[in-house]
């Protein structure tokens, strides 16, 4: 007896991936043009938290004549976004963001606690804690009325930046996916025109550097999507330890 799928058409692996492409399509709606714009303002310097202030360690870097110019700066700053952003910040947006749509308070509290416990140097921290105080406060101002926001204020020690950032964008209807490359992107911006005036850069050399990490950017953001909690860290040596000199070194531009 013949099978009864034996004759059967099987569909060739081009119109399998084809298939499972307009799937994938499917499950990721348009981004809005609102929400899009919520998430430029969002990544934009000229957010009201003082991110342009800080040079996440590369102003020490410079310092150390670890980084010298265009190809140093690139090559330390993609370090930096696959070993420090992509391996803790991302991740934990992403599952801050989650927590945040579902009204998981505790795990919103709970994931900006490890980011707290686990910034290696204190200056690393106070930024984090100070951009995050200064995210919840133009929140307040945006949306007074939002009890989300008086939790993320009163979070211990204080709300981190990617807990703050998640809630700034948790009702924008924007996927996970788009988030975390708004969040990405704005520390890429920071990040190159800290290197642009540290190194000192041009500007063309700065756009060099800022295609470079736009380009390595989804990658890190498929990784933190993917990542097991397991796997998170915040491990970098020798930013640590540049960080902390930072502070101490004798002419700077940036704050730490």
């Amino acid at each position: 007896m013949l099978s009864p799928v034996r004759n059967v058409r099987r569909a060739s692996p081009a119109t399998r991936d084809r298939t499972r492409a307009g799937m994938r399509r499917r499950d990721e709606a348009p981004l809005a043009t609102t929400a899009l714009l919520q998430l430029i303002r969002l990544a934009s310097p000229s957010l009201p938290v003082g991110g342009f202030s800080y040079s996440e360690g590369i102003e020490a870097a410079v310092d150390a004549a670890l980084v010298t110019d265009e190809a140093s700066a690139c090559a330390w700053l993609l370090d930096q976004l696959e070993l420090g952003v992509g391996r803790s910040d991302l991740p934990v947006a992403a599952r801050a963001l989650a927590a945040w749509r579902r009204g998981d308070r505790k795990g919103v509290a709970e994931w900006n606690a490890w980011l707290a416990t686990t910034r290696e140097t204190n200056e690393l921290r106070r930024q984090s804690e100070q951009m995050g105080r200064s995210l919840a406060q133009w929140l307040r101002q945006r949306s007074a009325d939002d009890d989300r926001v008086a939790f993320l204020e009163a979070l211990s020690p204080a709300p981190m930046w990617p807990v703050a950032f998640a809630l700034a964008a948790a009702d924008s209807g924007a996927s996970s996916r788009a988030v975390l490359a708004s969040f990405a992107a704005g520390w890429a911006e920071n990040a190159t025109q800290a290197a642009l005036k540290a190194v000192p850069l041009g500007q063309t050399a700065a756009q060099r550097i800022l295609a470079a990490l736009s380009a390595a950017i989804p990658a890190a953001v498929e990784r933190a999507l993917a990542m097991p909690a397991g796997e998170m860290q915040a491990f970098a040596p020798m930013l640590a330890i540049l960080s902390s000199q930072h502070e101490e070194q004798y002419s700077r531009l940036f704050r730490s």
